[in-house]
């Protein structure tokens, strides 16, 4: 194979990226640090497609780090139902505000500083700064891993702290000190374009000549997988209560854990502590039934629902109020829960009850 060059690597990908590489994404134009930073925490772990409609509405609404900031967290959350990994949500509500807090709504130009915000590592930090201004600072996302794992043949598991170092070493050798912007965003394209997990278009590959799991043939070899463990499964009740207005009532979720600051339907043991739950007696409930439970698949553990519906009595108003009365509970009408985070199973299954 012909040597490793790093001026030969930079210099074809960037051929690569004049000709082929994505150029019209929204966050590529009118780029600043702050439309950068909302896509890239947006495209970790989703796909460009899934994306695009969220940071075009994400976009409209908050425009600038001192809205984003001063949006509740409601807001923030409701803009993120559907992305999943809803810290991420969280994280970018607290990073605008302290972005606007001690940094007068300019974001770090060096990596050590942007690392010190809520949910920016060290890959996001040197996306926001070369992509933003053109500054040379290296990025080692999903995409660039499997473009380097397989053109220098690296053994192990990323998720392994002596490999991630070794791709980190290679980033770093490869990273050009002019148009680092173009070529880290050809880096990402190459990844999710030809570089791809499945099916890798080699033959269109600029790094082919070069690329040690192409000339052995074992590009589905590299990068090596996470070692596999089996998905537990977890299960759940809901207790989906209704009035006979129509509202629905929700509880919002503890900041930690699942769902993080959204508002979900209260959990139960079982249909009996839904009943105790809502204090329901005298003929406060007009029906009771179990709804047909359903699976929600996180990455880590599947997740069985199973609802309980409980409809109230017109006439039993004060259960309406018995079952919490804190900020943290709330009556919701369709239109309110629009504006409101909610997960994506609960908002799929109150369509289905409202349908």
């Amino acid at each position: 194979m012909p040597t490793h060059t790093p001026t030969l690597f930079a210099d074809q990908t960037l051929d690569w990226f004049d000709q082929h590489g994505r150029k019209h994404l929204p966050w590529q134009q009118n780029r600043t640090a702050y439309r950068v930073w909302v896509s890239e925490i947006m495209l970790q772990q989703t796909q460009v497609t899934t994306v695009i409609p969220y940071y075009e509405r994400f976009m409209a609404s908050f425009p600038s780090v001192f809205e984003l900031a001063g949006a509740t967290q409601d807001e923030v959350l409701n803009h993120w139902a559907g992305l999943g990994y809803y810290a991420r949500g969280r994280n970018l509500h607290k990073c605008a505000q302290a972005v606007v807090d001690l940094h007068q709504g300019m974001f770090p130009n060096t990596v050590d500083a942007l690392v010190e915000l809520s949910g920016i590592g060290r890959s996001t930090a040197g996306a926001i700064i070369s992509l933003s201004s053109g500054a040379r600072a290296v990025i080692l996302d999903g995409n660039v891993k499997r473009v380097l794992a397989r053109y220098h043949g690296v053994e192990g598991w990323s998720g392994k702290t002596f490999v991630a170092n070794v791709l980190w070493d290679h980033a770093e050798t490869h990273t050009p000190e002019k148009r680092c912007d173009d070529f880290n965003q050809a880096m990402m394209d190459l990844g999710a374009t030809l570089c791809t997990r499945s099916k890798p278009a080699c033959e269109r590959c600029p790094l082919k000549a070069q690329c040690f799991a192409y000339a052995e043939d074992k590009q589905t070899e590299f990068p090596h997988k996470k070692p596999k463990k089996t998905i537990p499964v977890k299960t759940t009740q809901w207790l989906v209560v209704r009035n006979p207005q129509g509202h629905i009532y929700l509880e919002q979720r503890p900041q930690q854990g699942i769902w993080g600051g959204l508002w979900s339907f209260p959990e139960i043991a079982t249909e009996e502590d839904g009943r105790a739950a809502c204090n329901a007696k005298h003929g406060s409930v007009a029906s009771y039934e179990t709804a047909e439970s359903f699976r929600h698949t996180f990455s880590h553990y599947h997740l069985d629902i199973h609802p309980t519906l409980l409809t109230l009595e017109a006439s039993n108003v004060s259960a309406q109020q018995q079952i919490r009365s804190d900020n943290q509970s709330c009556w919701f009408t369709a239109e309110q829960l629009s504006a409101v985070g909610v997960p994506a199973p609960v908002e799929k299954f109150i369509k289905q009850l409202t349908a």
